[in-house]
């Protein structure tokens, strides 16, 4: 099965395990399991690192794909048709990252793993943490 890791998902990953689900945590670790960190995932990172609200060890430019090259997850590309399916997307949550990692989830047919509630009102498979 094939997994977009929202981004705070993906960042609890990597930082406090302990907030996932005992069933995410051991869905990560299964070999069979293909996890992706969208590009805009990687942006926004980089957009609230350089506002101070985010806090990393090391400037994401070396976070980021250090940890995802630790823990087997490929990463995803912005297309113009992800791009472009956002228009076509009811506007149920304003959030233009996770409109786009929805998007994503729609054409590329992902699984989206995530704790935001406002997924839940777009047509888009959710493993909940």
């Amino acid at each position: 099965m094939r997994y977009l890791l929202d981004t705070q998902c993906w960042l609890w990953m990597e930082a406090a395990p302990e907030r996932l689900s005992e069933k995410v945590r051991k869905l990560i670790l299964r070999k069979d399991t293909e996890l992706f960190l969208s590009a805009a995932s990687a942006w926004e990172i980089a957009i609230k690192y350089a506002l101070g609200k985010l806090k990393l060890p090391v400037p994401p430019s070396e976070y980021v794909p250090d940890r995802m090259a630790k823990n087997g997850i490929d990463s995803i590309p912005v297309l113009s048709n992800h791009a472009l399916r956002v228009a076509e997307m009811p506007l149920h949550h304003r959030d233009p990252f996770d409109r786009l990692i929805i998007a994503q989830a729609l054409i590329e047919k992902f699984t989206i793993i995530t704790s935001d509630r406002h997924f839940e009102s777009y047509t888009v498979d959710v493993l909940w943490t």
